[in-house]
């Protein structure tokens, strides 16, 4: 029982190191590669919102790296400073798909929109879903744990899946969003706009990844509910 948790754990624990290795060298390849423009991360964010009519969002410099996001609950479009200042593929990739957020919010996306109606439950029960899964299987000193307990965990556990699953059509959506603006406004040469799409391709792959790794877990975890229950 055990056992299968932390292989399911150890091997999506691999695999999203791999992918996080491979964005990493594709941002770092993409950042050596200037644009036509020379336009920063900053201005091709700013230019993206005017495009699409967004007077009332800021971007902003934020400290880290692969730490850029959009705060729905500010209006801030958030951008690392390599990003902020950087006149490279990966700052436009980067800068652009942050505002494809920003847009999603002006539209009333839906997929945004329910994935932030899930932010404050999913937050509760990613704290919680794990140990009380634990007691429920009985590995907390509970002895041999109880089938409410469990299933508690489980339907808590559900909705941190639930969320990573929604996040999936909203960060390949903001990416569309991102690439189809860079080539109508002509930010970016054919060649770049083919590098732009292949970074985003990667960093899209760590959501799908973790989406993947909770499913599994989720299944599992139903199964050793179920096991028991016919028990």
């Amino acid at each position: 029982m055990t056992i299968g948790i932390i292989g399911i754990s150890m091997i999506f624990m691999l695999v999203g190191i791999l992918v996080q290795f491979r964005l990493k060298n594709k941002f770092a390849e993409y950042k050596k590669v200037e644009t036509s423009t020379g336009l920063s991360g900053k201005e091709i964010a700013e230019k993206m919102l005017r495009d699409n009519g967004i007077y009332d969002v800021e971007v902003i410099s934020v400290p880290g790296s692969l730490s850029d996001h959009y705060d729905p609950t500010k209006k801030t479009v958030n951008l690392s400073a390599d990003v902020y200042e950087g006149r490279n593929v990966s700052a436009t990739a980067v800068a652009a798909h942050e505002c494809g957020h920003a847009v999603q919010h002006a539209t009333a996306y839906s997929m945004l929109m329910l994935r932030s109606r899930l932010v404050p439950i999913t937050q509760i029960s990613t704290n919680l879903s794990q140990w009380i899964i634990l007691a429920g299987l009985g590995v907390m000193g509970f002895g041999g744990g109880t089938q409410t307990m469990l299933l508690i965990g489980i339907v808590l556990f559900a909705v941190s899946t639930l969320f990573t699953i929604v996040t999936l059509p909203v960060e390949f959506d903001a990416s569309a969003r991102a690439l189809s603006w860079l080539e109508k406004a002509h930010i970016t040469t054919s060649t770049e706009l083919s590098k732009a799409k292949d970074a985003l391709k990667w960093a899209a792959l760590t959501y799908v990844v973790a989406a993947l790794s909770s499913v599994a877990m989720l299944v599992y975890y139903i199964m050793i509910y179920s096991g028991r229950s016919r028990n």
